[in-house]
């Protein structure tokens, strides 16, 4: 199994583009390719065909790689509602909602559960994951309850790719 984690420097660097165009590549190459986000917050979402909820760039994702949308793709969707408070949908379906503090501390044992089941399901299905990171993995307050990122791809053995934004502060090469 192979594996492409795409991580970056900060939120909004082009991660999900650069995931669409490799699914996109890697279908094209006749592998059985399939996007993942372990994790994603976003209030925009997409309602697959049995009504549930993922993150919407996921879906697109899932087309670019010639797939119907799926929630193993992206198990976990945070939907924010305002003051530090989100919607947990696991599995297309919400459970609960809760402040960013009792998530951390209620959630990472449930999340994680449920990710690698996701990505162990994805790995006997198809040729390659293409893995989406969030936000950045070098958050120093969020490295031991993070869901989405190294985590990931340390379980998959992922090779990975970091973007960085030029107008977000770039990269220092030492």
């Amino acid at each position: 199994m192979k594996a492409i984690m795409v991580v970056g420097t900060t939120s909004h660097a082009g991660k999900s583009m650069l995931v669409t165009a490799l699914c996109r590549i890697i279908r094209r190459q006749n592998l059985r390719v399939v996007p993942f986000k372990g994790q994603n917050m976003a209030l925009n979402s997409y309602v697959t065909a049995t009504g549930a909820e993922m993150g919407y760039a996921q879906a697109v994702q899932s087309w670019a790689a010639g797939l119907v949308p799926n929630v193993a793709m992206n198990p976990i969707l945070l939907k924010p509602q305002g003051n530090m408070t989100s919607q947990v949908i696991l599995k297309g379906k919400p459970v609960a909602t809760l402040k960013a503090t009792e998530y951390y501390e209620k959630f990472f044992d449930t999340g994680w559960e449920t990710i690698t089941k996701c990505l162990d399901y994805l790995q006997k299905e198809f040729d390659v994951i293409v893995c989406e990171g969030a936000g950045s993995p070098a958050e120093i307050n969020l490295k031991h309850r993070d869901l989405t990122n190294m985590r990931v791809a340390q379980y998959l053995q992922a090779f990975t790719i970091l973007i960085v934004d030029i107008d977000r502060g770039g990269l220092l090469l030492m």
